[in-house]
């Protein structure tokens, strides 16, 4: 799965992720929800062909990569136990 940034501004990021594996995406945005300072998450799928899977995240205040990173870092946490 590669990461790159679609689209940046203030408060929010878009993610697109080639060969994404949605069940580490499906975690990450569980993890991201249970953030109080997330205000959306959303996963964005189109055509597999066309483009790539993204994740959408908006923040009340605060660098939203830096949530991103925290979330992440969560997640891979919680697989490296498993």
């Amino acid at each position: 799965m590669q990461p790159y940034i679609a689209d940046r501004t203030d408060d929010s990021v878009t993610v697109r992720f080639r060969d994404a594996d949605v069940t580490l995406l499906f975690s990450l945005m569980r993890e991201l929800r249970r953030d109080a300072n997330v205000e959306l998450v959303r996963f964005i799928e189109s055509h597999p062909e066309l483009e790539d899977r993204a994740l959408y995240l908006k923040v009340r205040e605060g660098d939203p990569m830096e949530t991103l990173s925290k979330a992440s870092v969560s997640v891979s946490e919680y697989f490296s136990g498993i």
